[in-house]
Parts: structure tokens; C-alpha cells; sequence
């Protein structure tokens, strides 16, 4: 496989900014291996039966992007400079791992203030990252982050407009619970508590699962050869209730439905012969065309990037050729792309 059997042209203009308001009201293709139905995130319930499991990723999104300062006294007298500082994931010792911009004008053992309450020791840096240890943890760190820090929108938002006090609701699940991820589950987005309530009144289930989606998603494929590609690594839990809803689900013919690639992977990297088991840790699963699906019978999800990790997952499921027409489709349709767009319904056994 080749990178470029990945890639598409997409009009810029398609590149969703802001999110359909409501959430439910943004648009749902609905695939199957012959058919393409265009509809809408609140006609999701049309698709589903009872007996169907959706498995959502409970993760919450931290404001990861602050802005502080790092202060210096030397032969100079004293000097400040302005670092901007993106949260990548927690370390076991409750410090984090941060990109730091310029990584250069901080040492180790320095402090990086970003508010009164707020502030952040260099305790090491290495492979153009620094961990950082905050003055507070808990439920104290997620007050103060919130107060100062801002959403960490994918670069191709941040590209368009910078982050506001409207993405820290619009960039988190109506679901979130557990703080660690700088990205958002997307496919998640398009849910509200009444779409919710739908589903599960005609018999719909739902299980919640947690990966923390780390940076690392939005990074490109730069290898010619997609083998070659090292995927980043992102935290997860299947919970022994999960898993063994999950199994229960199989044994009784339901479908077991992902909302986003986050929560496929995550069920994937804990699914076995015998099915899902429970799980937690590191994961670095990477899925290309030729993968044998263990857990997943269909996925909900939005729009990928050209030459990405996640347009070879789709491309997994449903066909390279298939994924083609899809996406052709999308683009003439003008459905929105990426993380606040639109979102895919892939069925690749069809909807009986």
C-alpha cells in the first residue's frame, strides 16, 4: 500500500469551522456495500434496531493550549518571555507532557506562570518535549485549566480561527467524564441527551469505554510505504462490565456499533478469538486494509484527512474502492469535513 492511495482533493471550503447547531442536525451518509442514503445525525435511530450497542468513548477534553510566562534574573537584570505550552498526555507521577513553544527559552528547573493560582515546573525535557509538574492536581488543576486554558482545536480549525469560550462546550462529548485527552472523539459530538433518549427507546444500547486521544492523531503519514508508519500511542480502558456487554451483545446477534474510530480502536486492541476482554494500557494499534475486524461490526464517524492514519481505517472496513465513491460522493454533496463536519454511518454488511 502506498500513501497516496489515501489521498483526495477537498475545496478548503469544506472544511467545517464551527459545528451544526443543534448537534443532531448535522448530516448522516448512510453506507452500505451497494447503497449511499444522504440523511441526517437525527434520523440516526432509521439505521439502528434493537438489540444494537453503540460504544462510546467517555474521555473529556482538557483546554490544553495556555499561555504563560517564564521569568529570569540574570547579568541582564530581569527578563520575561511569553511560552505557549500544548498539553499532550499525563505521565504515571501526575506531571504532563507539553509541547512548548519556543522550547528554547525555558530550563530545566524553571517555573512557567500562567495566572495567579496556576503555574508549571520544567522538570526534564527531551524529544522537543518538557513534563511539566503543575503546583495543583485533581480536581483543583481541572478548575484552574479550565479558567485559563483554551480548547486545543486540530490545526486545520486553528489554521481558520483561534479557539473561544464556545468550544468548551462544542469541542466535549455530551458523555465526558474522564479528563486526559487534548482531542475530541468527534463522531461523539453529533449527540445530545434527546438523541440519546431516542435510541435507547427502540432498544438501542450503549457502553462507554475510555481512550484519551492524544495529539498524536493529528499527525500526517509522511512514509511512502504505509508499513512503515509508527502510530502514536494513547491511553485506554475496556472495563470488565464493557467488555462483557460487548460479548453479551455478539452472543445475541446485535451489533456492536463504535461512535468514532477512538472507541473501534480501543475495542479492537482488547478484542480476542474468544471476544473482548478487559483491558487497560498503552495502545498503538494501527488499522489498514487487510485487517480482520474481531469486535466492530460498523462504525460512526466523521470525515477524514487525505493521507491519514484514520482514512486507512475506514478504508479497512468498508473497501479502498468503496471508501472512493464515498468520499467522491461527500465532496460533490458538499458535506462538511473533519472534526466539526459532517458524519459517515459505514455499514459494511448493509442495514438488515
Amino acid at each position: 500500500m502506498k500513501l497516496s492511495d489515501f489521498d483526495f482533493d477537498l475545496p478548503e471550503g469544506l472544511i467545517a469551522t464551527r459545528p451544526a447547531r443543534p448537534r443532531t442536525s448535522a448530516r448522516l451518509l448512510v453506507v452500505g456495500p451497494d447503497t449511499m442514503t444522504d440523511a441526517h445525525v437525527s434520523d440516526l435511530g432509521n439505521w439502528l434496531r434493537p438489540g444494537d450497542r453503540l460504544v462510546l468513548n467517555d474521555t473529556k477534553v482538557i483546554p490544553a493550549r495556555l499561555s504563560g510566562e517564564r521569568h529570569r534574573s540574570g547579568e541582564a537584570g530581569e527578563t520575561v518571555a511569553r511560552i505557549e505550552v500544548t498539553l499532550l498526555q499525563p505521565t504515571p507521577n501526575a506531571h504532563w507532557m507539553a509541547l512548548l513553544k519556543p522550547l528554547k527559552k525555558v530550563r530545566d528547573g524553571e517555573v512557567i506562570v500562567f495566572s495567579d493560582d496556576l503555574q508549571a515546573t520544567v522538570v526534564g525535557r527531551s524529544d522537543g518535549q518538557a513534563e511539566l509538574a503543575f503546583n495543583m492536581t485533581g480536581d483543583l488543576f481541572d478548575t484552574a485549566l479550565l479558567r485559563v486554558g483554551a480548547m486545543p482545536l486540530p490545526p486545520y480549525i486553528a489554521a481558520l480561527r483561534p479557539a473561544d469560550e464556545a468550544d468548551k462546550h462544542d469541542y466535549q462529548t455530551a458523555w465526558a467524564k474522564h479528563t486526559g485527552a487534548v482531542a475530541a472523539p468527534t463522531a461523539s459530538l453529533h449527540f445530545d441527551a434527546h438523541l440519546l433518549e431516542e435510541l435507547a427507546a427502540i432498544g438501542v444500547q450503549f457502553t462507554h469505554v475510555t481512550l484519551h486521544v492524544g495529539a498524536g492523531t493529528f499527525l500526517p503519514v509522511k512514509l511512502d510505504d504505509v508499513s512503515e508508519h509508527k502510530m502514536h500511542s494513547e491511553w485506554g480502558q475496556v472495563s470488565p462490565k464493557a467488555a462483557e456487554e460487548i460479548n453479551a451483545t455478539k452472543a445475541a446477534g446485535g451489533r456492536i456499533i463504535p461512535v468514532g474510530t477512538t472507541a473501534l480502536r480501543l475495542i479492537e486492541t482488547a478484542a480476542t478469538d474468544q471476544g473482548v476482554q478487559a483491558w487497560e494500557g498503552p495502545t498503538d494499534i494501527f488499522i489498514t486494509p487487510g485487517f480482520q475486524f474481531r469486535a466492530a461490526d460498523a462504525l460512526m464517524t466523521n470525515f477524514h484527512l487525505p493521507k491519514s492514519t484514520l482514512m486507512m481505517l475506514v478504508s479497512a472496513l468498508m473497501g479502498q474502492a468503496r471508501i472512493r465513491e464515498v468520499y467522491n460522493h461527500a465532496i460533490t454533496s458538499r458535506y462538511r469535513f473533519f472534526s466539526y463536519g459532517d458524519a459517515s454511518l459505514l455499514l459494511p454488511q448493509g442495514d438488515t
